[in-house]
């Protein structure tokens, strides 16, 4: 359904025209009723899964960025039957696409600042913790503003990647001329891969013609033809830059964006000491500079002339080409794809070696594992306990929300969850452990503790504002005896200690609901699970059992009805369940009497739970696994591509995956999908052991 003018879209936005309309949605223009400014409103209608996830990807993704080149995300909701919107800069002007359509052939002035601007804003977006891809740039995605400010667009299709990952998930935009060879196929994109289609795009935008594909080209059926030999008038020194961007092999690219960058502005004297942030000419300045010679190149407008509007026959020469290459492109791409599945079926030894280089090529008969890329990425506005989501948690079950009049539907915040990707944990890098907090991002880093015996196992209160800890914690170990649980503000402040008792408690849980704290004590001379009421401080004991079967590691369900746990009840640890006042005890699952349990957590979504399994020798290190609840079928094993996997703990929206493990000498934490994907370490220091992680939960706007 289209937005007509009028409309007030989540009781704040007022729709003024719809700029453009596809089959997934459409963008509007509108006015955010609340600070009276304009603002971009992007929707997405849902058609897919996938898509939506896509749609969600580049709402959490803008929303952390901040660049002057970059458009800035400012809200994010779902409408229930209606579809997910996003809200963001209205950048009004033109795009490169349609500024080249407009004046034909740009000057090598303003593919310079245009290069220069796209280049900071990927060296910004590259430079990211963990890094961002764009993966679609070209003229279209490449916006002009009526004061000549130049921003990136569009990032439905971008990837966040991590650490030396071989290989790339998700969705992939493959626009023949713009995406180099190693986007069609399985191989690893990274930083390089932007930097060909930056090249590419302003190859288009020297020369008016769109590139050789770069498939066809890895496939050796074309070659590049020359920046100057389609326009003599460009610096031999640019089109050089331009060209060595745009190499089949990623290793003969320019390696970073910053190097592209200084490799155009010292391409001309002129431009050798250009402004920190760069404009080009606006359309109406355009208009005023007609007939105008840069660098000997020329430069056509188009200008009502009675009432209709002029085109010079140079621009309908290009324009003509460009629809002929446009046509003859798409049908030799198809053909290169046929004929390059055809040679992966009946004879991959065809394919020639600089191509199997570029995309790795598996022959008939030899499957690869498909992994599905996540989003990780961050809304967060630098201030711990803001930001821009509200817990579909906050939301009593079944309620409704009241029908506004004149307001389109009922809005219901989309859960972010973990992929703020900020995450609490404990570290000895400087002795003793400290809980330690870190945006993996931004790469914001900050000590939350100075305890003198140490802190560990950290739990956050579920508006992400304050944690529950152990303490004294002077090395990692499977028990605390003599400890007590503190609560801290994330900013190290209001240190609060809560009641103890001879013995030791430690394992801190915090319920979803913010009201109790489950936790493993001591206190009889044997570990059990307790409660700890955070309104009343009333103490619960949960589990009641003989001396000689401890129970320990409780960990709540999402909506905070259900506690799991581990329970000896023979010779093993088995993993069982209960409701949050120790009553409706079940086992879930116990491996005989050779394997022993440990750190089982439920699925965000409640489907699945995770955890450690060894020997009960303990001679092997653990093993992770998840098992479906509720089917007899065997626990499925996750390969993560680490020696072994420990303590594993799910993001709040069931993307992330976090987990203890080796890395050379010490023990550190690494995260990454489910399936393995997209792995990497949380910090990067050589000293001290990591543990105990705890993902920050969502934040919700006060």
């Amino acid at each position: 359904m289209i937005l007509e003018p009028g409309v007030l879209l989540h009781k704040r936005y007022r729709i003024k025209a719809n700029l453009g309309q596809g089959g997934m949605g459409s963008v509007y223009r509108a006015v955010d009723e609340n600070l009276g400014v304009e603002v971009a409103v992007k929707e997405n209608l849902f058609t897919t899964e996938d898509y939506a996830r896509q749609f969600r990807l580049e709402a959490v993704i803008l929303a952390n960025l901040r660049h002057p080149n970059l458009p800035r995300v400012s809200d994010h909701f779902v409408i229930a039957n209606e579809g997910q919107y996003l809200i963001m800069d209205y950048i009004g002007g033109e795009d490169l696409r349609e500024r080249m359509e407009r004046i034909g052939i740009l000057p090598a002035d303003e593919v310079i600042h245009i290069g220069a601007a796209m280049c900071d804003a990927l060296t910004y977006l590259h430079t990211r913790r963990p890094a961002i891809l764009h993966r679609d740039i070209k003229p279209g995605n490449v916006k002009i503003t009526p004061e000549g400010s130049i921003f990136l667009v569009d990032f439905g299709l971008a990837k966040v990647i991590q650490g030396n990952q071989a290989t790339t998930t998700g969705a992939r935009a493959m626009t023949p001329g713009y995406s180099p060879p190693e986007q069609y196929g399985t191989a690893r994109t990274d930083a390089r891969t932007d930097i060909y289609s930056l090249g590419a795009t302003l190859y288009a935008a020297l020369t008016g013609v769109i590139p050789e594909d770069g498939l066809a080209r890895a496939m050796d059926n074309a070659q590049l033809t020359p920046v100057r030999k389609r326009n003599a008038e460009v610096p031999r020194r640019l089109a050089t830059a331009i060209e060595k961007a745009m190499e089949v092999d990623p290793g003969d690219r320019y390696q970073m964006a910053d190097d592209f960058k200084q490799a155009m502005v010292n391409s001309l004297s002129r431009t050798q000491q250009l402004p920190v942030s760069y404009a080009i000419p606006s359309a109406l300045q355009d208009t005023e500079r007609k007939g105008d010679l840069k660098n000997g190149s020329i430069l056509e407008y188009s200008t009502p002339i009675d009432g209709h509007s002029f085109v010079s026959p140079r621009k309908k020469q290009i324009q003509k080409a460009t629809r002929l290459f446009r046509f003859g492109g798409i049908t030799a791409f198809s053909l290169i794809v046929l004929g390059l599945i055809g040679s992966v079926v009946f004879g991959p030894q065809w394919i020639p070696l600089a191509a199997r280089a570029v995309f790795p090529i598996q022959p008939a008969g030899v499957s690869t594992e498909d992994e599905t890329a996540a989003s990780p990425a961050v809304i967060d506005n630098g201030t711990p306990g803001v930001s821009l989501a509200t817990p579909a948690s906050s939301l009593t079950p079944g309620a409704t929300q009241a029908a506004v009049p004149g307001v389109l539907g009922s809005a219901v915040p989309t859960p972010i969850g973990g992929e703020y990707l900020q995450m609490a944990y404990a570290s000895s890098r400087t002795g003793l452990p400290q809980i330690y907090y870190t945006n993996l991002v931004t790469g914001q880093e900050s000590q939350i503790t100075n305890m003198p015996g140490g802190a560990c196992q950290p739990s956050w209160s579920p508006d992400g504002n304050r944690l529950v800890f152990t303490s004294p914690c002077d090395v990692r170990k499977d028990t605390y005896p003599e400890s007590s649980l503190f609560i801290i503000n994330v900013d190290g402040t209001g240190l609060q200690p809560l009641p103890t008792a001879p013995g030791g408690d430690f394992e801190p849980a915090w319920s979803p609901d913010g009201k109790y704290i489950a936790f493993t004590s001591l206190r009889n001379g044997y570990m059990q699970i307790y409660s700890y009421s955070v309104e009343t401080g009333e103490v619960l004991r949960l589990v009641r059992s003989d001396t000689d079967k401890p129970a320990r590691q409780a960990s709540w369900s999402a909506e905070g009805t259900r506690i799991i746990y581990i329970f000896r009840r023979v010779s093993n640890f088995e993993i069982w369940e209960m409701n949050y006042l120790g009553e409706d005890e079940q086992q879930l699952y116990t491996a005989g009497t050779e394997k022993t349990n440990s750190y089982p957590i439920y699925s965000p979504d409640g489907q699945l739970i995770i955890f450690n399994q060894q020997n009960v020798s303990g001679v092997d290190r653990p093993r992770l696994y998840s098992l479906r609840i509720g089917e007899e079928s065997a626990p499925l094993r996750l390969t993560l591509g680490v020696a072994y996997a420990e303590d594993p703990q799910y993001s709040p929206d069931g993307i992330w995956l976090a987990y203890e493990s080796s890395w050379e000498r010490d023990q550190t934490i690494f995260y990454s999908t489910p399936s393995g994907g997209n792995q990497d370490r949380v910090t990067k220091d050589e000293e001290g052991d990591e543990f105990d992680a705890a993902w920050r939960p969502i934040q919700s706007v006060p």
